[in-house]
């Protein structure tokens, strides 16, 4: 490895929007998200929460249940 031609490389702290932050390594030396596995739906177990609940609602208005009629 040539050293004159690679970037340096740093210990970066990630910050995400919802105030989580973690260390990785990357070519710059801080680095700004706006979504993390903190925060992000997919890993807290809310995508699979409002997916249920979507079902749940289009099944009653296909059968016209849940007093909405």
């Amino acid at each position: 490895m040539q050293e004159k031609i690679q970037p340096k490389y740093y210990q970066a702290k990630v910050t995400c929007n919802c105030g989580n932050e973690f260390v990785t390594g990357s070519t710059k030396p801080e680095i700004h998200v706006e979504i993390c596995s903190k925060c992000h739906p997919f890993y807290t177990g809310q995508q699979k929460a409002v997916a249920a609940r979507g079902r749940i609602e289009q099944f009653n208005r296909k059968y016209g249940l849940g007093g909405n009629n």
